[in-house]
């Protein structure tokens, strides 16, 4: 499913049902339902990917939030209607485009998350290079307890995060994460004071805004690729992108810096 361009919100909706705005070099793109919990149909689906298009268009990264009381309460089961088998396969695929989207788009995503992140919010999230959630983020999977399985990428990337053994326990159980719960096991990158996800999204994003182009491909479409390769050809496709990056017109420029001391050295954490 290609993205289309930004879908109308339905009679029960009022406004778009994603914002856009360009700050800089940073995408603030935001999920506005926030009186149907920023659950997903197929519009929002459709005006998400419209938007993500667009930021890699423009923008050098991406910061994705949710309007109102949470992040998403993922699929909106209220506008659910009985699938056949084939219906369901390709409707499960569509998500699977849109989400790759910003999983192999050109730009980094910087999820920022409060309150439900949950189901198809989750997957979302999960597609996400990174994930800065507040005190008051919850995570849980509750498909298994409705009868129904994950369709958004769940069973790959959430159980890349967690691990599947976690997965299942989310999916057999009901178990829900908190936010603290969801950092200690590789969920969320970092976790911040409630209110504040958007604004430190936003400085990871303006850091890697300023980043060269060549590192972030490999970061965004080598790294992932990686993961799924044997060690000897993991290591080969590593030493291609290492001599990419590293011959690009800014790394030259970035290691003189360093080298006659104009860049900024390492420090420890909180300095």
């Amino acid at each position: 499913m290609e993205a289309s361009a930004p879908a109308r919100p339905s009679a029960q909706d009022s406004g778009p049902l994603v914002t856009y705005e360009l700050r800089g070099a940073v995408a603030w793109i935001a999920l506005n339902r926030p009186n149907k919990r920023n659950a997903i149909n197929d519009a929002l689906l459709d005006a998400l990917g419209a938007a993500i298009t667009r930021a890699g268009a423009e923008a050098r990264a991406v910061v994705l939030h949710g309007e109102g009381p949470c992040f998403s309460a993922g699929l909106d089961l209220a506008e659910h209607r009985a699938r056949s088998a084939e219906e369901v396969f390709h409707h499960s695929r569509g998500w699977h485009a849109v989400f790759a989207l910003i999983r192999r788009g050109r730009i980094p995503v910087v999820a920022a998350l409060h309150g439900a992140t949950v189901g198809g919010g989750l997957e979302l999230a999960a597609a996400c290079q990174l994930r800065v959630a507040d005190d008051t983020t919850f995570f849980a999977l509750p498909e298994g307890q409705r009868g129904i399985y994950v369709g958004g990428g769940a069973s790959v990337h959430v159980a890349r995060l967690l691990g599947a053994s976690r997965m299942a326990d989310m999916m057999l159980t009901g178990r829900v994460l908190d936010a603290a719960a969801a950092e200690r096991a590789g969920l969320a990158n970092y976790l911040v004071p409630a209110g504040t996800a958007p604004a430190r999204a936003g400085e990871l994003a303006e850091k890697m805004a300023g980043m060269a182009p060549l590192t972030v491909l490999g970061v965004l479409h080598a790294l992932p690729r990686i993961q799924d390769m044997s060690e000897e050809d993991g290591l080969f496709v590593e030493s291609l992108v290492a001599a990419l990056a590293q011959t690009g017109p800014e790394a030259a420029a970035r290691l003189a810096d360093f080298v006659e001391k104009r860049g900024a050295k390492v420090a420890g954490p909180g300095t």
